[in-house]
C-alpha cells in the first residue's frame, strides 16, 4: 500500500536527525582543509585525493589552504565544526604527531576533537643544499657547523613538522647549532632554498625530488634505514655516521569529532579504493610516496602511536612545551 505524502513526511519527521543527514551526504561541496601552503607534499597529496573523491562522491571536494603554526592553526579551526561530512582535514605528522607535544596551547586535542578516517601517504625525507652551498656532504655540513658557533640557518616548512624535528635531532647528535627559519609550507621554503636565500633544508621527497632531478638542489643524505630507490647514489644519514637517524612524514584524512559512522565508512572505503587505482599508484610512485591501506581503527591507532613516538623525540631534543 502506498502511504499518503503526509504520512511519509510524518515518518521522516520521526527519524533521528543524524540518519537524515547521513542519507543526504554529500549534498553540497566538501572542503578538504590543508594546513600548509600550496606546493608542498601535504598540498600535493590533498589535491590528488580531492580530485578522485570529487568523481566518486558526485560533489566537488575543494582543497582550502590554511597555513600557519606548524599546521595547528587550521587544526584548531576544526574544533566545533559541524560533523556532517562536508568539512574534512588533511591530518599529518605535524598537526597530529609533533605539534601537540611541542606547543603549550594548540587549541585542540588530536584524538578527542577528530574522527580519523584513513592514512593516505607516507614519504621519505632528504637533506638538501643549494648547489653552491659551502657544504656538499653531511660530513662537510658538520664541519661547517662547528666553525660557526652562531649556527647554520635551515629552512623548515613550519614549526613542529617532522623535517623541523629531524634537523634539531641531527644538530643535537652532531654537536652543532641549526637555526630554523619557518615558512608556511614546503613550497615557499623551497623557493628560497633554490634561490640561495637559505642554503639548507630537510624536506619530504615528493615536493623536492623534481628540483633534485633538475639539478636545482643537491640531496646530500636521506633519512631512510636504507638507500632510497629513487636516489640510489645518495647515502643515508646512518651510512654517514648517524645511527638511528631516520624520519618520515605521513598524511591522512580526518573529520571533526562525532562524524557519523556511515560517512566515516564511506570515506574510508573510497580513499582506500582511490589508493588502489593504478593511475594513483603511479602518481604516488612518481612522488616517491607509499600508499598505505588502513581502516579507520588502524589509522586512529597509528595517530595515537605517532603522538607517543614524537613526544619522546621532542623530549629528547629539549623542546617539549617550548613552542620553539
Amino acid at each position: 500500500m502506498t502511504l499518503p505524502r503526509r504520512s511519509l513526511l510524518a515518518t521522516a519527521a520521526l527519524l533521528p536527525l543524524p540518519a537524515l543527514a547521513q542519507r543526504a551526504w554529500p549534498s553540497r561541496p566538501t572542503r578538504l582543509i590543508c594546513p600548509f601552503a600550496p606546493g608542498g607534499t601535504t598540498d600535493i597529496v590533498a589535491r590528488i585525493v580531492a580530485e578522485q573523491l570529487t568523481i566518486r562522491l558526485g560533489q566537488p571536494v575543494v582543497v582550502e589552504n590554511r597555513p600557519g603554526g606548524g599546521a595547528t592553526v587550521a587544526a584548531a579551526q576544526m574544533v566545533g565544526v559541524e560533523p556532517d561530512g562536508h568539512t574534512l582535514f588533511v591530518s599529518n605528522s605535524a598537526s597530529h604527531g609533533i605539534s601537540p607535544t611541542l606547543f603549550r596551547n594548540i587549541g585542540y586535542d588530536p584524538m578527542a576533537d577528530f574522527t580519523h578516517i584513513a592514512l593516505a601517504a607516507t614519504t621519505s625525507t632528504a637533506v638538501l643544499v643549494h648547489p653552491r652551498y659551502e657544504a656538499q656532504t653531511l660530513r662537510a655540513l658538520v664541519e661547517l657547523g662547528r666553525r660557526r658557533p652562531d649556527g647554520l640557518d635551515f629552512a623548515i616548512s613550519g614549526a613542529g613538522t617532522s623535517t623541523h624535528l629531524l634537523g634539531m635531532r641531527f644538530a643535537s647528535e652532531a654537536g652543532i647549532r641549526l637555526n630554523p627559519i619557518p615558512y608556511r609550507g614546503s613550497g615557499p621554503a623551497l623557493i628560497d632554498v633554490v634561490a640561495g636565500t637559505v642554503g639548507l633544508m630537510f624536506d619530504g621527497l615528493p615536493s623536492c625530488i623534481p628540483l633534485i632531478r633538475e639539478g636545482r638542489l643537491n640531496a646530500i643524505a636521506v633519512a631512510d634505514p636504507e638507500r632510497n630507490s629513487f636516489l640510489p647514489n645518495v647515502p643515508t644519514m646512518i651510512e654517514q655516521g648517524f645511527p638511528g637517524m631516520t624520519s618520515y612524514s605521513w598524511f591522512g584524512v580526518s573529520g571533526p569529532r562525532n562524524l557519523p559512522r556511515p560517512i566515516v565508512d564511506r570515506l574510508s572505503q573510497e580513499i582506500r579504493d582511490i589508493l588502489r587505482m593504478p593511475a594513483v599508484r603511479e602518481r604516488w610512485t612518481n612522488l616517491t610516496a607509499n600508499a598505505p591501506d588502513t581502516t579507520p581503527e588502524q589509522y586512529t591507532e597509528f595517530v595515537r602511536e605517532e603522538l607517543r613516538v614524537w613526544g619522546g623525540v621532542v623530549q629528547a631534543v629539549g623542546l617539549a612545551g617550548t613552542g620553539a
